[in-house]
C-alpha cells in the first residue's frame, strides 16, 4: 500500500501528480507493481531510483504536488515515521483505476448475510487466538493513532499487531492512514449492528466462539 495525504488524492487520479519522494532505508515498491491508495483506488509503479535531495528539480516537486522543492524538502523532514537522514527514493506513479477491496471497505450495506459472512470470517482468524474483538474496538477508540502506540496498548509487538490490522483490512473492515488506522465504513456499520443487536445469529455465534 502507498498512502498520501488527502490533498494529493486528486492530483494521483488526473495525473497531474505522477512522482512521490519517500524516505526509506530501501525500496518498499517495485517497478511494475500495483499498489493500493486508499481511497483512491490502484497505482502503478513505473520507475524507483535513488536521490539526493539537494539534486531534486523544481519540476520534479511540481510533479509530486509540491509548490516549490523548498516546500518538498520540508515535507520529507516533517513526515511522521521517515528517519530524517535516510535515503529519499524517486517513485514514478500512473492512476490505474479503482480496486475492489477499497469498494469492499466503502460498502456499508451490511445485512444479515453480510454480517454472518463477516463473523465467520472473524471466527477464522480467532481459531488460534482471540484478538480480532480487541483489535477493532482498539482501532475504534484511537483512530489515526501509531501502529506502535495501538500495539503497546494491546500487549503486543508492533510488527505482528499491524500483520493482523492487514488481515482486518483484507474484510474491508479497517483502512489505513499515513498514520495510524480508521475503522472503514463497512467496518463502522457491522460494529454498530453487532453492538446494537446482541441477541442476533451474530451474537450467538460469538458466544460459542467463547
Amino acid at each position: 500500500m502507498l498512502l498520501f495525504q488527502k490533498r494529493f488524492h486528486a492530483g494521483l487520479v488526473d495525473g497531474s501528480i505522477r512522482l512521490t519522494f519517500r524516505r526509506w532505508e530501501r525500496p518498499r515498491v517495485r517497478v511494475g507493481g500495483r499498489y493500493r491508495c486508499h481511497p483512491i483506488g490502484v497505482l502503478r509503479v513505473d520507475g524507483v531510483s535513488q536521490v539526493v535531495p539537494a539534486r531534486i528539480s523544481e519540476q520534479d516537486a511540481r510533479a509530486a504536488g509540491f509548490t516549490s522543492r523548498a516546500e518538498l524538502l520540508r515535507y520529507l523532514a516533517g513526515v511522521s515515521d521517515q528517519s530524517l537522514d535516510g535515503p529519499v527514493f524517486r517513485v514514478e506513479l500512473a492512476y490505474d483505476g479503482q480496486n475492489d477491496r477499497i469498494d469492499l471497505a466503502l460498502d456499508d450495506r451490511v445485512d444479515d448475510e453480510a454480517e454472518a459472512q463477516i463473523e465467520a470470517a472473524l471466527a477464522r482468524l480467532d481459531a488460534r487466538r482471540t484478538w480480532t474483538e480487541q483489535t477493532l474496538a482498539l482501532i475504534a477508540a484511537n483512530p489515526r493513532v501509531r501502529a506502535a502506540e495501538l500495539a503497546a496498548r494491546a500487549g503486543r509487538d508492533t510488527a505482528s499487531f499491524k500483520a493482523d490490522v492487514v488481515k482486518l483490512k483484507r474484510l474491508g473492515l479497517t483502512q489505513s492512514f499515513e498514520v495510524g488506522y480508521e475503522l472503514s465504513p463497512r467496518g463502522r456499520t457491522y460494529l454498530a449492528r453487532r453492538r446494537s443487536a446482541p441477541g442476533t445469529s451474530a451474537g450467538k455465534q460469538r458466544r460459542a466462539r467463547r
